[in-house]
């Protein structure tokens, strides 16, 4: 338990409104969206400025606390899942654009912006931010840098971290750091900003955020093909990439999550195919018609039986919606969802997608499977009971596999959701030993008293000990 007389100070610095911690505060606040991992924070506190975030930090390395940053509360890793001994940090408050600069392209912001905001702002002025993640409608624009967050549009367009250009970040020892500039072209000594970019909050809080913003495309064209046949979907996105053509999107749901998303959302889906793809083409209004022509021409050879497209605008978003209804239909078949996010390289998903549906049955789990077909991210999702221990269990056997398998194939145990508590003890088979070490050396120089989201992504010995045994020091 974090000290009286801290906890008091605490208060003293962001003030009482902005202090709360009532029991019901505590719960609300001592989980994300991972399922099956809770802990209780000692307070949540409401940073209103930077100033505020150094001096909580300065009180961390003083006091012998750790601190958590928070956003939406919409990451699948449990990343902002509190640890004991803790202080929860919200940040949706510090939520303003800055800044829209159409002549530079870019785009600062604070780092509680809701991401979905920032896109419906920009494409006022006929501009496109293009990281899209599924969670675009609550996650903030600082929980999606600190995750690297990937979302629909990654195969054509790359993740968050491609489309930073600065951040104005509290270190761990509570000093401010500005990385980054605002020009397009930037190699001044070590690139530092992409260190912190994906680190889970580890590392630093973000108070504000440059982004970089592209013009919007002139016309796109929506496209749904379902297959009978779970292979042939890895197939279709091999001839994809051979004709030379890049969607915006390319997606697909395999025949449980259809199921699931027709019941949910009654969109008029076929439910007796193995699997949907979903395609979007964007660019020039010229460009977008050849390539959709080409697109079900490799669909129609493929042994698609019929080929969807959207005629209005009101038809794209519907047809969009299957894919991005996924997990919330999943999710009402059992009482505990488990979404992850093995990632393999396009020529294995045939491959992986096969052993996918071979552990499901092996294992005796519903599995629930979708994804972002075009960069190889998918996502198995586990329908269990946690009350049932063993079938936590054969989920556990089952997502082992899968992230063993993912590696083996030459990809990553995560491609977009973060390591956090989740995953971490899958870290070192995935990356090496030597690597995870390294990251622990990065993390101990920037926070020697471990005071920063702590227990994220790998674990490392805290420094902290009782004032009898040492006293605190505070990184210099």
């Amino acid at each position: 338990m974090i000290s009286a007389s801290a906890l008091k100070a605490l208060r003293e610095i962001v003030g009482r409104e902005n202090y709360l911690d009532s029991e019901a505060d505590k719960l609300l606040y001592s989980y994300d969206g991972t399922p099956m991992l809770r802990q209780k924070p000692d307070a949540v506190v409401i940073p209103r400025s930077a100033d505020v975030v150094s001096k909580i930090l300065r009180l961390a390395n003083d006091e012998g606390f750790a601190v958590v940053p928070r956003g939406s509360g919409s990451g699948l890793s449990g990343g902002s899942v509190p640890v004991p001994n803790s202080v929860v940090l919200l940040f949706p408050p510090m939520n303003k654009i800055l800044s829209i600069d159409e002549v530079n392209l870019t785009a600062k912001v604070e780092a509680g912006v809701i991401t979905a905001r920032l896109q419906s702002e920009v494409e006022k002025r006929g501009l496109f931010y293009p990281p899209d993640p599924g969670s675009a409608n609550i996650s903030t624009v600082g929980g999606n840098v600190a995750e690297n967050a990937g979302g629909l549009r990654g195969l054509k367009y790359g993740v968050t971290k491609n489309y930073v250009l600065a951040l104005d970040v509290i270190l761990p020892s509570g000093e401010p750091i500005a990385l980054g500039s605002e020009s397009v072209k930037d190699v001044q000594g070590l690139n530092l900003r992409d260190i912190f970019i994906g680190s889970e909050g580890a590392l630093g809080i973000f108070t504000t955020i440059t982004l970089r913003l592209l013009p919007k495309p002139e016309h796109s064209v929506v496209m749904m093909m379902p297959f009978d046949s779970i292979a042939t979907v890895g197939e279709f996105v091999a001839e994809t990439m051979l004709a030379r053509i890049t969607p915006a999107m390319l997606e697909f749901l395999d025949r449980n999550t259809i199921r699931a998303v027709e019941d949910y959302a009654k969109l008029g889906l076929p439910t007796n195919v193995a699997a949907l793809v979903l395609v979007e083409l964007d660019g020039y209004k010229s460009v977008v018609e050849a390539e959709a022509q080409k697109i079900a021409a490799i669909a129609r050879k493929l042994g698609a039986s019929s080929i969807a497209s959207a005629e209005t605008l009101d038809d794209a978003t519907r047809l969009k919606l299957a894919r991005k209804s996924a997990f919330s239909a999943l999710a009402r078949l059992k009482p505990t969802t488990i979404l992850e996010d093995a990632s393999v390289p396009r020529s294995k998903l045939p491959e992986m997608l096969l052993k996918l549906e071979e552990f499901a049955k092996q294992e005796s789990v519903l599995v629930g499977n979708f994804g972002h077909l075009g960069d190889g991210n998918l996502h198995p999702t586990c329908l269990i009971n946690e009350r049932d221990s063993d079938e936590v269990r054969r989920s556990e056997r089952f997502f082992e596999r899968a992230f063993e398998t993912a590696v083996k194939f030459g990809g990553a145990i995560t491609g977009e959701h973060g390591t956090g508590l989740a995953k971490k003890k899958y870290l070192e088979m995935a990356t090496g030993k030597t690597q995870v070490d390294l990251m622990r050396k990065f993390k101990q120089i920037l926070d020697p008293n471990n005071v920063l989201n702590p227990s994220k992504m790998f674990d490392i010995e805290s420094l902290f000990r009782s004032k009898c045994e040492r006293k605190i020091a505070r990184p210099t």
